[in-house]
């Protein structure tokens, strides 16, 4: 439009500069020989400067009236259009009873959700101004009577008319369609009880509780999405106990709406492992009734007694608000994204799906060949490949099958599966509680697995010792990993591991050996190592991941380290770091975890071990923490040898992941230390202490990953 405006402008200003030539009819241009009036040219010129103005500021107004339209915006009408009429979809009504329909609103996305809280509703209030913000929103918005609604209860339906809104109070002032118009769920409702009971409550009803009539005029849009916003937040986002948080200097919305927004869509979309799902529910009964508790204890105590009955009700409150004070920082872990990721919420360890069959009665073990397609040729060579080298004896017996999951739900332990070349789909979670072994016969790109519906674990290990060999896993949708070493040894060959969500994880107490793999496309980590668990990686590449491998250290004196082995791994490409390492914030007991590193070194606490030494340098041990011990290979103890063609860039980062897991090792023995001396333990055993992280990383390669080869994460 602005265009166009100054467009007509020059085009009024060279018309008249043009005015004094005359076309004639043969088309010759004759210039008129009237004289020109200097002044009369300078007074027009001024006069066209005024209308310039003029034009412009009407052209500045026009441009930036929509800029001062979102000034009083309410925050629902992103949705409307140029179009007349509702953009909001109709939710029609099931049932016997002949219901009015009213607007789907319940289907917002999440960035709808976010933006109307974020920018409009709450901004940056705090906790107290909750609601003074949510009536001032709701008054910019509802309309404030003459329109419908259906009362919605757990036990009736019932359309009613909208006189009056009170929007400090939440609640609607509302009449009763006549005649009635209502839905019974197991209860009988007539007319004259129904007035009862709106004349019991003042004809005031929860503003929340109210479905917006459909009305394809589109007046009403913005009332039913401004009260679905409302009822949302009262249902999905407020707690209770929010208001009693004594910490009111902080942003609500960033500190409770977002996180606990993201959460409930992450369910939604099945991105939360069921168990920590139930969990989280489970915590937030839990809460809700310990807050029900204390309240009606903090009613009867009288304020101005100072009975023993008052004294113990102050100590039963005390014990009460710590017991909900736990509770509610396991759901801050929970609904914060980042912790929930990172630590993995210890809690939810879950169960496995399958208990160990152990061997055969009989005894013997079984050879289980899954084939899609079992062929003569095929039989022949696998018999003289595989079968009767190794498997000649009378204690095998041969199984045929052509589905996966049924030859390992038969498997006993000590079992052999042999999976021929072809593409396998399974469509369920695959559980191994037995020590067994499950090889490809091929190369890994044909001998395919691949996950074809949603689930918390693509596999889950239990197993004691179990082996994977030559074959390709592609996961799709699995919540919690493509592989979940719960608990035995799991070792793992010439594998391909397609990922969507995260890898490989390696709970505590478990074992990973995992050998000349490729692992790639996670959305989390490639590998998670859990505290106490042993991993040996050799050979891999891990690469295109949000992280390389992540390490989860709670500093706990409880928490035993993992022992960690990296021999020529190649990692690479990765969106953040190669290797990071989980850790808390700094503890002020001990000091900044920065200085701790240093001071331990000038105390001379962290001590490498020479790989022919089998004593520990006694330094440190009067006064000082115990020295930490870093294990390392022969090729460690000379002077490093660089690979030909290898750039020195690429293998830094072996020596600053060592370096930061001394320094880490140190924290938890001074931490040990400190409170062994809190409860008036004078001496230690350093055995008892010992905590160290034993640690081989030889000749691995770090490329291209973005935020650099090791880092830490604090939280």
């Amino acid at each position: 439009m602005a265009d166009e405006i100054v467009c007509s402008i020059t085009e009024q200003l060279n018309s008249n500069e043009q005015e004094t030539e005359n076309v004639n009819i043969e088309g010759r241009v004759e210039i008129s020989p009237r004289k020109v009036d200097l002044e009369s040219v300078t007074e027009m010129e001024t006069v066209g400067m005024h209308e310039i103005r003029r034009d412009i500021l009407q052209v500045t107004q026009g441009l930036f009236q929509n800029e001062d339209d979102d000034i009083n915006d309410s925050g629902t009408d992103y949705l409307t259009g140029d179009k007349p009429g509702t953009l909001l979809q109709r939710e029609e009504r099931v049932g016997d009873v002949v219901l009015p329909d009213t607007f789907q609103t319940n289907q917002l996305l999440y960035y709808e959700r976010f933006k109307a809280y974020q920018d409009y509703m709450l901004g940056d209030c705090k906790t107290s101004e909750v609601w003074a913000f949510t009536a001032d929103y709701l008054e910019k918005v509802v309309e404030p009577g003459d329109w419908r609604a259906l009362w919605c209860t757990d036990v009736f339906d019932v359309l009613v008319e909208v006189v009056d809104v009170d929007y400090k109070e939440l609640k609607a002032k509302v009449e009763l369609v006549l005649p009635l118009q209502c839905e019974r769920k197991g209860c009988e409702l007539t007319e004259d009880s129904m007035k009862d009971l709106l004349e019991a409550t003042q004809h005031k009803v929860p503003l929340q509780e109210l479905h917006v009539v459909y009305d394809d005029t589109g007046d009403f849009d913005q009332t039913a999405l401004a009260v679905e916003h409302l009822r949302f937040f009262c249902r999905h986002i407020w707690r209770k106990w929010d208001e009693e948080d004594e910490d009111d200097d902080f942003d609500y919305f960033v500190r409770c709406v977002e996180p606990r927004l993201r959460l409930h869509y992450d369910i939604l979309e099945d991105r939360v492992p069921a168990g920590l799902v139930a969990e989280y529910h489970a915590l937030l009964d839990r809460c809700s009734q310990k807050f029900q508790e204390f309240s009606s204890l903090r009613n009867g105590i009288s304020s101005d007694s100072e009975s023993e009955l008052n004294n113990v009700s102050m100590v039963e409150g005390l014990k009460m608000c710590e017991q909900m004070e736990a509770l509610k920082r396991k759901l801050r872990i929970i609904e914060n994204p980042l912790l929930r990721y990172v630590l993995g919420y210890r809690g939810n360890s879950g169960q496995p799906c399958y208990s160990a069959k152990g061997p055969r009665s009989a005894g013997g073990r079984a050879v289980h060949v899954v084939s899609s397609c079992m062929t003569v040729g095929l039989l022949q060579k696998l018999m003289a490949d595989k079968l009767c080298p190794s498997f000649s004896g009378e204690e095998f017996e041969l199984q045929f099958y052509s589905d996966l999951l049924l030859a390992l739900n038969a498997c006993y332990e000590g079992d052999t599966v042999i999976v021929c070349p072809g593409h396998y789909h399974v469509t369920g979670s695959i559980s191994i509680p037995d020590s067994i072994e499950v090889e490809g016969y091929g190369l890994p790109d044909e001998v395919v697995i691949e996950q074809k519906c949603k689930g918390d674990t693509f596999i889950e290990t239990t197993g004691a010792n179990i082996r994977i060999s030559n074959l390709k896993f592609i996961q799709h949708d699995a919540i919690a990993g493509i592989f979940c070493v719960r608990q035995g040894k799991l070792e793992m060959e010439n594998c391909v591991l397609q990922c969507e969500t995260t890898g490989v994880i390696v709970r505590t107490s478990a074992q990973l050996s995992m050998n000349m793999c490729d692992l790639y496309g996670a959305k989390g980590a490639g590998l998670e190592v859990y505290l106490g668990s042993i991993c040996s990686l050799v050979g891999n590449g891990i690469h295109h991941c949000k992280e390389g491998i992540l390490i989860k250290d709670f500093a706990d004196e409880l928490d035993t380290m993992p022992k960690i082995t990296m021999i020529k791994n190649v990692i690479h490409n990765n969106e953040g770091y190669g290797v990071i390492l989980v850790k808390p914030e700094n503890d002020p007991r001990l000091g900044k975890t920065g200085a701790l590193a240093t001071d331990a070194a000038e105390d001379g606490s962290v001590a490498e071990e020479a790989p022919d030494s089998g004593e520990q340098r006694d330094e440190g041990r009067d006064g000082g923490p115990p020295p930490v011990t870093v294990e390392e290979s022969p090729s460690e103890a000379r002077p490093p040898r660089r690979r030909s063609g290898v750039p020195p860039e690429f293998t830094e980062g072996n020596d600053a992941i060592k370096r930061e897991l001394a320094a880490t090792s140190a924290k938890k023995r001074r931490l040990a230390r400190s409170r062994a001396e809190e409860l008036g333990v004078t001496q230690t055993d350093d055995s008892l202490l010992s905590q160290e992280m034993f640690v081989s990383i030889e000749d691995n390669q770090f490329k291209r990953n973005g935020m650099g080869s090791f880092g830490t994460f604090l939280y």
